[in-house]
């Protein structure tokens, strides 16, 4: 799941620059999935699935215990500082983030769902992009 994550918030940053939205990918990744997740689970589903990957991803990236979920399913960030201001690890701390969203979600639903969604958000993503290994 995290090389999933990776390429897809590789292809946020990529249509970023292209449209020159100054929202940074790792934070519009999870905008963007959450109309479709909250279609498909509601707010508060969506809300808890997002809160639990949050949780599960605080051993291995400690700074974001200091993010939350709120009420609309919006993701709070910390600001750099909070992150020791580099860049780089926050990218790295939202990329295991997603990873453990996607992994929850493939739980929850399955494989092959997961992946139906995320083509529905990204639809213009490359298929080869996706599938890699055994789906992934």
């Amino acid at each position: 799941m995290r090389n999933l994550a990776e390429r897809l918030i590789a292809y946020e940053r990529t249509q970023n620059k292209i449209t020159k939205t100054k929202t940074p990918p790792e934070i519009s990744v999870f905008d963007r999935l959450r109309p479709q997740l909250a279609t498909l689970m509601g707010n508060a589903g969506f809300r808890a699935i997002l809160t639990r990957a949050l949780v599960l991803s605080h051993e291995e990236v400690p700074w974001l215990r200091a993010m939350h979920v709120i009420a609309d399913g919006t993701l709070v960030h910390v600001d750099e500082r909070q992150a020791h201001g580099n860049r780089r690890k926050i990218a790295a701390g939202n990329v295991v983030l997603l990873a453990q969203l996607l992994g929850l979600l493939a739980v929850f639903i399955g494989d092959d769902l997961t992946l139906h969604l995320v083509r529905e958000t990204w639809p213009k993503l490359p298929l080869n992009t996706l599938y890699h290994g055994k789906g992934y």
